[in-house]
């Protein structure tokens, strides 16, 4: 085989490291064939000893389907780097949230899966940093795979054919479910204010809580806590009830992989199994990253006649 691999961690039951890939080899049908359906058994890749430069990213993630521009990220430059999206958190705009600790950081995310407030899902991306910080800036990455057989039997059965309705919210103090006391949120970000501004142009979708792995058969679990609403024709005591439960199943940490980033890292995910989030850094330093968007759509989205009916949860 062109690449070595070894697990994440043992013991997890998703993600593995690939190296001694060599960058002309991803050409190589293949290595591609074997790069992908590695992808797909194990969720996550991180990708190391590849040349660290944009073009390389942008071949890498050829092999796992076409490129996609993220419909709230700006491209850059000219030709292919427009398959490109940078990610900067800068100290002058940046969000910036307190955490129950005190700490003030930026570059922090909620868990969830990208694009749930839009009917098509994209397949994944490939992240890769261009400027680290001195400290933080971990991104953490669960598996609805293991989530799925870690629920109850009974929440399994009840949740089968319940859509959860989501809208984008650029409050990172407003997520519903999951863990999420005592975050506040001290400044919005000027490009994250302007998107809410227009939030009617994003109207509210509706995805699956649980779906079928086309490739393998197996059954994900389906939630992302940011953007949540609640589920789809249901009281709002009721789907409180299910979605509390359902994220505090899927949101268990000591099943999470937290990527520690180093320069030349390229890390790779699967959106429609894997939820992630970003641990943050301090809000004084800088973090500047790229990504690429991997198109795709697992076509179980629809748009959703929600109107708001479930009250946030204090």
């Amino acid at each position: 085989m062109a690449f070595e691999t070894t697990p994440l961690v043992d013991g997890l039951g998703f993600g593995a490291i690939v190296t001694e890939l060599e960058s002309a080899a991803i050409a190589d049908p293949e290595t591609r064939k074997a790069l992908y359906d590695l992808w797909i058994d194990r969720g996550v890749i991180v990708f190391r000893g590849l040349p660290d430069d944009p073009d390389t990213q942008i071949a890498l993630s050829g092999v796992f389907g076409l490129p996609d521009v993220h419909p709230l990220k700006q491209t850059t430059g000219q030709g292919p780097i427009q398959e490109l999206a940078d990610i900067y958190y800068r100290p002058e705009r940046g969000d910036i949230v307190r955490l129950p600790d005190g700490r003030r950081v930026g570059a922090w995310l909620p868990w969830h899966f990208d694009l749930a407030y839009v009917e098509r899902i994209n397949h994944g991306g490939i992240l890769r940093p261009v400027t680290l910080p001195a400290d933080g800036g971990a991104t953490g990455f669960l598996d609805g795979l293991d989530a799925w057989e870690r629920l109850p039997a009974d929440l399994r059965d009840e949740i089968g054919g319940l859509y959860v309705v989501y809208r984008f919210e650029g409050d990172l103090a407003g997520v519903r479910y999951g863990p999420k006391a005592g975050v506040a949120m001290e400044r919005m970000n000027p490009s994250t204010e302007e998107i809410m501004s227009r939030i009617d142009r994003l109207p509210p979708v509706a995805h699956p809580l649980m779906f079928t792995q086309q490739e393998t058969g197996r059954k994900v679990l389906n939630f992302s806590p940011w953007f949540a609403l609640g589920i789809e024709g249901m009281d709002a005591a009721a789907s409180h009830r299910i979605l509390d439960a359902v994220a505090e199943v899927l949101i268990d940490e000591s099943r999470a992989y937290f990527h520690r980033w180093r320069e030349g890292d390229m890390v790779l995910w699967d959106n429609w199994r894997i939820i992630h989030s970003a641990a943050g850094i301090p809000a004084g330093q800088q973090r500047h990253m790229q990504r690429t968007t991997i198109a795709g759509d697992y076509g179980l989205g629809h748009r959703s006649a929600w109107q708001e009916a479930v009250p946030a949860v204090s």
